[in-house]
């Protein structure tokens, strides 16, 4: 590895900051933009990681982290909407058999992991801070820094998120589109017999489940058609989905008791994008949810963006010539795993969305978690 390469990532979400850990211990210096002064650090309420996931935050020297302060469990259950437990199934362990089959922990204890590792590891790091492309040739890029700094890399990395504004910057038009459904989602008390995720099919809603993210909380979540969003005052949040939950049973009389806050009730749209044919132009490459995103049916997001760092970094530390083929390289080791998740993750809505009554979602979810056992 040439010691004056220098790569710039903008974006500190899971797959920026994961391929700036992998970078700088590769030797590459690196500089870290994030548009967020708090680098999201206390954003969201609960993430389901599995296996793979698991595999690749271990490989980033963050897994005693996420074991100490997740929830680590082995099996789903399915269940009626008035709780009645119909069938339980074991996760397939997808990082192997010395890992969780599945670990729920709260978003920004994640996100905090990541962002301890990236600043020890000697990168750049510049918060509340955007870039701009001012141009590229075959030598590199030209980047123009929201602090009014001009500098010159020879890679930029573009994690900066779904709604990336680099990915429209060169030239590649795709953008997310929703799928129909949207999400309810909270942090609350776990109660002390929730140990595993529970979903619940039918009811008023499409999907309601939760997930425990530690000894004391869970993430609980209530899919619906997704709805103007101008219909919806951020203050009537708590109420809509305690609304929404009150028509089910087990343990979702105990958790709607919590739900109280508007503030701590994130409602979102399901969005769908794979971008294809490739995911670079010139030395400007796509990572993460600015490629690829799909709604969390399988809950692989987070999973298929800290695969995409892995993937990346090792291509980036295995050569010194950083060109299209390369980069090409990069996208044919993605696509076919991505679109995979992508397709199988749309499909599991559009069949509630369609009311399809004997679709095969058992066997969609296995023959899909069946390929991410293999390293990506």
């Amino acid at each position: 590895m040439a010691p004056s390469r220098k790569v710039l990532v903008i974006g500190g979400g899971a797959a920026g900051n994961a391929l700036t850990i992998l970078l700088r211990r590769a030797g590459v210096a690196v500089d870290l933009v994030e548009a967020r002064q708090d680098w999201n650090a206390t954003a969201g309420s609960g993430i389901t990681l599995q296996g793979n996931a698991l595999r690749v935050l271990r490989d980033l020297g963050v897994w005693e982290q996420i074991s100490a302060s997740g929830y680590g469990f082995g099996s789903v259950g399915i269940t009626a909407p008035d709780g009645t437990v119909l069938h339980i199934q074991d996760d397939l362990r997808t990082g192997g058999d010395d890992l969780p089959a599945t670990v729920g922990m709260q978003r920004p204890q994640l996100q905090q992991a990541l962002i301890d590792a990236v600043r020890a590891n000697g990168a750049t790091i510049r918060l509340g801070t955007t870039a701009t492309i001012v141009g590229q040739d075959d030598d590199g890029v030209t980047v123009r820094l929201s602090d009014g700094q001009e500098a010159r890399y020879d890679l930029v990395v573009a994690a900066d998120g779904l709604n990336s504004a680099t990915r429209a910057a060169i030239g590649i038009t795709d953008k997310p589109e929703p799928t129909g459904m949207a999400i309810w989602r909270v942090t609350a008390p776990r109660p002390e017999g929730v140990t595993r995720t529970d979903l619940a099919y039918g009811g008023p809603a499409y999907i309601v489940g939760y997930c425990p993210t530690s000894e004391d909380t869970l993430y609980a979540y209530v899919v619906e058609a997704n709805r103007d969003r101008a219909t919806l005052p951020p203050e009537t949040y708590a109420d809509e989905m305690v609304h929404l939950a009150s028509a089910y049973g087990g343990y979702w009389p105990e958790i709607t008791k919590t739900i109280t806050d508007p503030a701590q009730v994130n409602y979102t749209w399901f969005d769908q994008m794979l971008v294809e044919g490739s995911w670079h132009r010139g030395r400007v490459v796509l990572i993460g949810d600015a490629a690829h995103c799909c709604p969390p049916t399988l809950a692989q997001g987070a999973a298929m963006s800290l695969e995409d760092a892995v993937v990346l970094s090792e291509l980036l530390a295995g050569s010194g010539t950083w060109d299209d083929t390369l980069l090409n390289a990069y996208y044919e080791r993605r696509i076919g795993r991505v679109r995979a998740v992508v397709e199988a993750s749309v499909q599991l809505g559009q069949w509630q969305l369609d009311q399809v009554r004997d679709a095969d979602v058992p066997g969609l979810m296995a023959r899909t978690m069946s390929q991410l056992q293999e390293r990506p």
